[in-house]
């Protein structure tokens, strides 16, 4: 009986969420494009910007840190067994370029700015503040959806690009004055290596989908939220877990076309 039972639900909830994930992709789309529309300000896009990445770079810089020196102790001890410590600069850079940098740069971003922004647009629906925008003929998307939208776009890569740097200096430090690897040996083989468009511009490009699907999320599930102080709750709830499940099959699919 339980297995009859799990058909029929599994049913449903396929055939509630198709017409939720139009509704989603309809709002992305209005989202994007209300760029041109003439409420759209490019005064509150600048202010976006500098919000989420104020908002995150603390916590970017202090979590790259410790990944590094995390990747530089596991790396040489993996290494030093066969031998090859010169190569763990490569492993840290292109651990840190390739994966680890995008996706904890998304995810990190998905808990501290996404969140605010799911509570943020869910607020503004429950004290109809949205509603007396369209009453007063301006465009909702143009004036609080696409700002934010385009400034999360904007924003993650230049985390991810922080994120890298700071992790790799954090290898470093780990890597030659504590556990005693040469420090030429450690850059030299990272610069032979490590290649400008298939592993810094790749990871920066995971870092721009990143940006676009945990904003687009953050946003639609404010947008979509019940407009009580529990629908805000659960809307915050909702955008993290989603945006942290999407940001991870998303890293599969892409690393699965941009490496192979």
């Amino acid at each position: 009986m339980a297995f009859l039972d799990f058909v029929p639900n599994l049913g449903r909830r396929v055939l509630l969420t198709i017409p939720n994930l139009g509704a989603a992709t309809r709002f992305l789309l209005w989202s994007l494009v209300a760029v041109i529309n003439r409420h759209f300000s490019f005064q509150q896009l600048l202010k976006q910007v500098y919000g989420f990445g104020v908002r995150s770079l603390l916590l970017m810089v202090v979590a790259a840190f410790f990944t590094g020196m995390v990747l530089g102790f596991q790396g040489y001890y993996a290494l030093v067994r066969f031998g090859a410590t010169s190569a763990l600069g490569t492993l840290v850079a292109l651990s840190l370029l390739r994966e680890l940098g995008p996706v904890l740069t998304a995810l990190l971003f998905a808990g501290r700015a996404g969140s605010a922004l799911t509570a943020e647009i869910s607020s503004m629906k429950a004290t109809e503040q949205l509603s007396a925008m369209e009453m007063m003929a301006v465009n909702p998307f143009a004036w609080v959806v696409a700002p934010r939208l385009w400034a999360g776009i904007i924003v993650v890569p230049i985390l991810c690009a922080i994120f890298d740097l700071v992790g790799i200096f954090g290898g470093y430090l780990i890597s030659v004055p504590v556990l005693g690897v040469d420090g030429g040996t450690f850059w030299a083989q990272m610069q032979s290596n490590v290649a400008f468009s298939g592993d810094i511009l790749t990871g920066l490009f995971k870092a721009l989908c990143f940006g676009l699907a945990v904003t687009w999320i953050a946003a639609w599930q404010g947008y979509a939220a019940q407009p009580t102080a529990e629908g805000v709750g659960n809307a915050t709830t909702r955008s993290v877990v989603t945006a942290s499940l999407v940001v991870l099959g998303l890293d599969f699919i892409l690393t699965a076309l941009l490496f192979t």
